[in-house]
């Protein structure tokens, strides 16, 4: 036992280290080359007060323009992957994520209805928010009508509400000015960190970490909710409360996801899986590891939407293009009990 935790914690370590590689790597990897020396130098300067000279191209690319970048994509991955471990957790279903509860798909309309009537800023970001919840809402609303909550149901009435929510962002997108708006809404919706700024992480850096701190101290909860209610209840939790506060912060944590970076799928359902395998099933280890792994799946993915063809490829694509094959082993592995 001993022996497991011991390289339970090693491989934690080893998983710090990821992001910070990443991290490195996507400052000098783009369409115009900067050498590692050249990021370090940039770097560094501000600490032990480097010359600049001739660095002044090097510094507006890498500060201006990958910094943010990088951040708002590592933000937006531990953010979606820590969302679909806690998901998976509390309903006990590997095949749960904020995408099939709704939340994405209700989201996506809140921020499209906000680009549409107001262009961007802070109310795109609270329409998202309200449509979000209000999805998550009427998903088990649809799911209780039998006073029960069975999972099926659940997935279900997600996959009901997703598609009403699907139909009016085409409306929207049928009544948006076609030379103005619509372009922006369509490319939005295919997800995209190209246009990443300083202003779009403040905007969000504060609602998505307060989500995931809060699923992180709700950890060991969740455990207790993965045994089922009567379990849960025995111990004196109350199920029912804990539940819905969690999927309050994912909610939160999604829809100001989707609000920067557009819907990017399958992040939250792959992800968790990944880490299953590597750390098991305790959360106490599993939603810290679903940050670190998730938020350096993001960022890697976002190097080879900007860098593997001329034009950018729209990061939703590439996410999708991984994730439905995963999907596919994933519902053969099901033969033989959840990972």
């Amino acid at each position: 036992m001993e022996q497991n935790s011991d390289s339970q914690q090693k491989k934690f370590v080893l998983l710090c280290l990821l992001p910070v590689i990443v991290f490195f790597l996507s400052l000098f990897l783009g369409r115009y080359p900067i050498s590692p020396g050249e990021v370090g130098h940039v770097l560094l300067s501000p600490f032990f007060n480097f010359d600049m000279q001739g660095y002044e191209l090097q510094e507006s690319v890498i500060v201006g323009i990958r910094m943010p970048r990088v951040l708002l994509a590592m933000l937006v991955g531990a953010g979606l992957s820590v969302s679909g471990a806690a998901c998976q957790g509390i309903f006990k279903n590997p095949l749960v994520s904020p995408d099939l509860l709704g939340v994405s798909a209700g989201a996506g309309f809140g921020a499209v209805l906000g680009i549409l009537l107001v262009g961007n800023g802070p109310l795109v970001t609270l329409s998202a928010l309200f449509f979000g919840l209000i999805s998550v809402v009427i998903v088990f609303a649809i799911s209780k009508i039998n006073n029960t909550t069975p999972i099926l149901s659940l997935v279900l009435a997600g996959i009901i509400v997703s598609s009403i929510f699907a139909a009016l962002i085409a409306l929207v997108k049928y009544v948006a000015d076609p030379y103005d708006k619509l372009p922006t809404i369509v490319y939005w919706l295919m997800g995209s960190f190209a246009k990443a700024s300083y202003d779009d992480l403040m905007l969000v850096i504060i609602p998505i970490s307060a989500g995931m701190i809060i699923l992180l101290l709700l950890r060991w909860r969740i455990n207790i909710l993965s045994l089922g209610d009567d379990e849960a209840s025995s111990l004196g939790e109350k199920p029912e409360r804990m539940r819905w506060l969690i999927i309050l912060s994912v909610t939160v944590i999604a829809a100001s996801a989707v609000t920067v970076a557009g819907i990017i799928g399958w992040v939250g359902l792959v992800i968790p899986h990944i880490c299953r395998m590597i750390m098991g099933v305790d959360h106490k280890l599993l939603l810290p590891a679903t940050i670190l792994i998730g938020a350096s799946f993001l960022a890697a993915i976002d190097i080879i939407a900007r860098t593997a063809t001329p034009a950018e490829i729209p990061i939703g694509i590439l996410t999708a293009i991984i994730g439905a094959p995963f999907f596919a082993l994933l519902l053969n592995r099901m033969k033989r009990g959840w990972i």
